[in-house]
């Protein structure tokens, strides 16, 4: 029962749940796709308590059960009785139309396309809110989704936590899958530096402009130690995942700079996972 780990994947029909799926199986979990909310309970009752072979299970559950409101109870139950990671696929409006059309497939609440996702979003805000883990995939392909969760779920360990940073920019918005949000823009930027515009924070040129601001070396001081009472704090608590995303106007130089400092930083002090993500430094 120690060891034993229940994924409950969930979200907005067309956001990535067959990918993430397949992903999951791959790496172990008894997966099942659909089951009705009727069985769920005694589903997990039976594996858990009676089946000590299967320790790590995945139950995709969305839309298609008809009935969305009871998908929040079932979730609230079984928190009760295990431990349990919720994970929610979230994708904007533009994009699930998007794929549905290049799909041609029907969407499980109607044939008006439109009007059945904003209702399905209506519909899962209670979901959403219970989730411990929010993947926005607007902007994955198949092989980003694939590549996340094989980082996330590779391998679990109570006693140890899976620390993202994320480098962002605002002006694409904010990563949804963020547990704490960093704005950087209050340093020099680059940006206006006409040599300096078209590389990147990952380049020592622009890396050295933005730590040479005064301010930047207080702050990452101030960050750190902030850190340094957060992590533990959270692992001792149980939490198994913390995204930190650190945003600057574009996500191109400040905000890169300074998550691969502070990746580089968490990586040599804690024996944790920890993964450094640059979500917008090829746009633009």
């Amino acid at each position: 029962m120690n060891n034993s780990h229940l994924i409950v994947l969930t979200g907005y029909s067309g956001a990535g749940k067959s990918t993430a799926s397949k992903a999951l199986e791959d790496l172990g979990y008894y997966t099942v796709d659909n089951m009705p909310l009727s069985l769920v309970e005694k589903f997990v009752q039976v594996v858990f308590d009676y089946n000590s072979e299967i320790q790590k299970i995945a139950l995709v559950i969305d839309a298609r059960s008809k009935d969305i409101p009871k998908i929040a109870e079932v979730v609230k139950f079984l928190k009760s009785k295990y431990y349990v990671e919720v994970i929610f696929l979230d994708a904007t409006e533009d994009i699930l139309v998007r794929r549905y059309k290049e799909t041609r497939r029907k969407h499980p609440l109607g044939d008006n396309l439109l009007d059945s996702i904003r209702l399905e979003k209506k519909l899962m805000e209670e979901i959403k809110e219970l989730s411990d883990i929010i993947i926005d995939t607007s902007s994955m392909t198949v092989h980003d989704l694939t590549k996340l969760f094989d980082e996330k779920f590779r391998e679990i360990d109570s006693s140890k936590m899976s620390i993202t940073i994320q480098s962002f920019g605002f002006k694409y918005g904010i990563p949804q899958d963020s547990d704490m949000v960093i704005d950087v823009r209050f340093l020099k930027n680059p940006h206006f530096v006409d040599e300096l515009r078209g590389k990147t924070g990952l380049e020592k040129d622009v890396y050295d402009y933005v730590f040479s601001d005064e301010r930047c070396k207080v702050f990452l001081k101030k960050l750190k130690a902030f850190l340094e009472f957060l992590i533990p704090n959270y692992v001792k608590e149980g939490k198994k995942f913390f995204t930190l995303s650190i945003g600057c106007t574009g996500g191109k130089h400040r905000s890169v700079a300074l998550a691969q400092f502070i990746g580089e930083y968490l990586k040599n002090r804690y024996d944790n996972k920890v993964y450094i993500k640059h979500r917008d430094i090829e746009r633009g």
